[in-house]
């Protein structure tokens, strides 16, 4: 048995709690803020499934940045983002996804931030 304990990385828009990290798979649970969002962005290989836990959130999604579609998540909802998909996550209420993802997590190109962390 191993064992590990989470790591929690503060974000502009809330947190991120990391609670597995494999060759094959990470866990996160991630919080964000009401009226904070997260960066417009995509993966080149990570894919990820999200688990709308709690609160409400106005989610952006498509093959480009210029092509997007909104849909809002609320509690109970998922979501499955493969890898290339442009995507970006606005709380409407404070906000608990509970994230499941392939491990490449410094896989993430910022096409648009609020907090000025695009192309970073």
């Amino acid at each position: 048995m191993e064992t590990r304990e989470p790591e929690i990385t503060e974000k502009p828009w809330g947190y991120e709690l990391l609670y597995a990290l494999t060759g094959s798979y990470a866990g996160k649970v991630i919080f964000v803020r009401r009226n904070h969002r997260l960066s417009l962005q995509y993966h080149r290989f990570k894919e990820e499934t999200m688990y709308f836990q709690s609160g409400r959130a106005l989610v952006e999604t498509g093959p480009e940045a210029t092509l997007l579609s909104e849909n809002i998540l609320k509690a109970g909802q998922s979501l499955h983002l493969p890898a290339g998909t442009c995507h970006r996550i606005k709380a409407l209420e404070d906000t608990i996804i509970l994230e499941v993802s392939t491990p490449h997590l410094e896989d993430v190109i910022r096409l648009d931030d609020d907090y000025g962390r695009a192309g970073k």
